[in-house]
């Protein structure tokens, strides 16, 4: 290795002096004729210097001639003629004197030219030389870097030959997983089907179990009643119940009493029509009945059935019936009375975030992730409406006592306005952020709306447009499905923020009324009581507390 080593080192000076040598050549080529002029110049000088030797010589020589002959003329007499031929004759050999004095001086000048031309010539060749050998030291010095990078080069491509083949190992794995993925995705929507079926049975079976127990307590009742009717009963006035009327609402400053309504979370609250109860739902898969006391809340009853965590609360008008929305795609309706699950609604194919009752009683309208709404008939127990909204539902209201408009908030920052007698939807308006509660007016005549941007809007529903925007310093929605609510006068608005503090907002002024802090969590809903006095609110940390100015 090292002898190729040293015969390569040996042929490439000796590839390098070569092209000195051609390089000298080609760069003294351009000179050969300047050199070989000035050669022919330096002999004629030397020729002329000689001939002016001699002229020198023969000068002399003529003037002691012609001294001579005048001195041989004054002495002997002599003719003129031959004085006047030598006279003659010096003359010319002093004109040709003269001019090769001229050729000389002329000689010199071009002497002296040239060699100042040689010079600047040889300068310019030392500055070629030393640009020639700066150019091949950087030839030198980009050779070696040349062979580093194909070094390089070849260290990279077995690089990157390696990764390629990992990469194919990589990509037929993944195929293979692919291929699992699909299978299991396959089993899992088979499973879910098979689940779906089996539970929708098991409903049927505890809701024919349920109205079995009941037609008991009927008949059981019935005859109660028939043995009842023989003897007189006096009704007294204080047992009729009947919904409080809130004339003014009064903003609550203070904490009555705090309470764990759930083991975990807590996603949903509300107040019963007649403000005597409150439901709760939570991520433990319950919804719970509260007596609300002055001092405590007492657990009325525990409605169980949900697979997941429950979403959204609602009551029916006359209080008989509960409907309570999941995560397990499902809505359920359970009775007040008996605390049992009678109605199982399944078919959504996403989280079940809203449910409300459609004006009557035998109705629920109920809104998911899977970007649409649905109608049920509890009397058959059915779908008879699908309402396909585009984007996923996060909460909706009804607008009228007959349940024919109806009202959804979406994923998408839309408002959208429902008619169902018709296919379509009526109307929308677009926010600026999503949307995560609705409320009506008591009125009627006014939308609340929660959204993501950290503001609530209030929508005039004659004008369908946004006449006031609600916000606050510190005021962040902590949730998808925050939920912000007016006060049964509607001069008040009311939602929970993401560091637990509780703002009340007065609608006709769009002030902060009050600020509540006691919950140590995001606030998920709160609800205001029929009567005007209190408002109870809800966290992520199991925690329930209601509020009054008493």
């Amino acid at each position: 290795m090292e002898t190729s080593n040293k015969v390569t080192m040996s042929s490439y000076r000796k590839h390098i002096l070569a092209q000195l040598q051609e390089r000298k050549k080609e760069e003294s080529a351009a000179f050969q004729d300047l050199i070989s002029f000035c050669n022919h110049l330096f002999e004629g000088v030397d020729i002329l210097r000689a001939q002016n030797v001699q002229l020198t010589v023969q000068k002399e020589r003529l003037q002691q001639e012609n001294l001579d002959v005048q001195a041989r003329e004054s002495g002997t007499g002599k003719s003129n003629e031959k004085t006047m031929t030598l006279e003659k004759k010096v003359y010319q050999l002093q004109e040709e004197l003269t001019e090769l004095h001229r050729r000389k001086g002329e000689h010199t000048q071009q002497l002296i030219d040239l060699r100042n031309m040689l010079e600047e010539k040889e300068k310019e060749l030392s500055s070629k030389i030393s640009r020639l050998q700066d150019t091949e030291a950087a030839l030198s010095a980009l050779r070696l870097a040349c062979k580093n990078l194909e070094q390089t080069i070849i260290e990279q491509e077995s690089a990157n030959q390696i990764l390629k083949d990992e990469y194919e190992a990589l990509q037929l794995a993944f195929s293979s997983l692919e291929q699992k993925h699909q299978k299991l995705e396959k089993d899992h929507s088979d499973l879910i089907t098979r689940w779906m079926a089996h539970k929708a049975k098991d409903a049927d079976r505890l809701n024919a179990e349920n109205e079995r127990v009941v037609r008991v307590k009927q008949a059981q009742l019935q005859k109660e009643l028939e043995e009842a009717a023989k003897e007189p009963v006096v009704v007294k006035g204080d047992y009729l119940k009947s919904a409080p009327v809130c004339i003014a609402a009064s903003v609550p400053n203070k904490m009555l009493f705090k309470f764990d309504a759930h083991d975990g979370e807590v996603n949903a609250v509300k107040w019963s029509p007649s403000g005597k109860t409150v439901v709760t739902g939570g991520g433990d898969r319950k919804l719970k009945l509260w007596d609300i006391g002055q001092k405590e809340a007492v657990l009325k009853g525990t409605l169980t059935g949900s697979n997941a965590a429950v979403m959204s609360v609602d009551f029916e008008t006359e209080e008989t019936l509960v409907v309570g929305a999941s995560n397990d795609f499902a809505s359920r309706v359970w009775t007040v009375d008996d605390l049992r699950l009678r109605h199982t609604l399944t078919g959504h194919s996403g989280k079940v975030l809203a449910a409300k009752f459609l004006g009557e009683f035998s109705k629920v309208v109920s809104g998911s992730h899977d970007r649409t709404l649905k109608i049920w008939d509890l009397r058959s127990r059915s779908c008879i409406r699908t309402i396909f909204a585009g984007s996923s539902c996060n909460d909706l209201v009804t607008s009228d006592g007959s349940g024919t408009n109806i009202i959804s908030g979406h994923f998408d920052k839309r408002i959208r306005f429902w008619d169902t007698r018709s296919e379509s939807s009526a109307n929308e308006i677009l926010l600026q952020g999503k949307i995560t509660s609705l409320d009506l007016s008591p009125d009627g005549f006014y939308l609340l709306s929660c959204v993501r941007d950290d503001t609530l809007k209030l929508l005039d529903l004659r004008m369908n447009q946004v006449i006031r925007t609600f916000c606050a310093d510190g005021f962040k929605v902590g949730c998808d499905w925050t939920r912000a609510k007016f006060s049964p006068d509607g001069q008040y608005i009311t939602v929970g923020s993401q560091d637990g503090v509780l703002f009340i907002w007065n609608c006709s002024s769009a002030r902060v009324e009050k600020t509540l802090k006691e919950h140590n969590t995001i606030i998920t809903a709160c609800s205001w009581n029929p009567s005007g006095q209190y408002i109870i609110s809800v966290d992520k940390n199991k925690k329930a507390i209601v509020w009054t100015d008493i």
